[in-house]
């Protein structure tokens, strides 16, 4: 039992001891109440209980993602592997004579994909952008006629919508 309930229990157990008139009012209003505080602490407990239980799920699921990132993505990407040598560095330092090339392709790819082509909903007008600029905050105009790029949909529109 927790703390709570063990004060719940000696505060009723106190009542009980001074044998109050249950028929006065006061009195029954105090039982009523070291009645709820009880039911308060049983309630506060079983809470306490769900919430451990709960957060050990979510470390459990916090393991298993550490455990899935680790296996799809390990930490091999950054090593070079572009010659025979045993250095790790993208700059091959060693006696070999050879020049790391093996992120170049990366970096390049990395910034194709970002680039984004998107049609003004007004005039159809293709727009490029790097997804990375975008902040939806913010207004984006049409450069061919000057209408919000992302307007902005009303409640009613969105509701009909889905």
């Amino acid at each position: 039992m927790s703390k709570l309930t063990d004060k719940a229990s000696y505060l009723k157990g106190l009542a009980a001891g001074m044998k109050l008139n249950m028929e006065k009012d006061s009195n029954k209003l105090l039982a009523e109440l070291l009645d709820m505080v009880a039911d308060m602490a049983e309630e506060m407990e079983a809470m306490a209980e769900a919430h451990e239980e709960l957060n050990e799920y979510v470390e459990s699921i916090d393991d298993d993602l550490a455990d899935l990132e680790e296996t799809l993505f390990g930490d091999d990407e950054d090593d070079c592997h572009c010659c025979d040598c045993d250095c790790e560095d993208d700059d091959c330092d060693c006696d070999c004579d050879c020049e790391c090339h093996c992120h170049d392709d990366d970096e390049e790819e990395d910034d194709e994909d970002e680039l984004i082509s998107y049609a003004c909903p007004s005039c159809g007008h293709d727009i490029e952008f790097r997804a990375s600029d975008v902040d939806f905050d913010e207004d984006y105009l049409c450069p061919a006629c000057g209408k919000p790029v992302f307007p902005e949909l009303e409640e009613d529109e969105e509701e009909t919508e889905e």
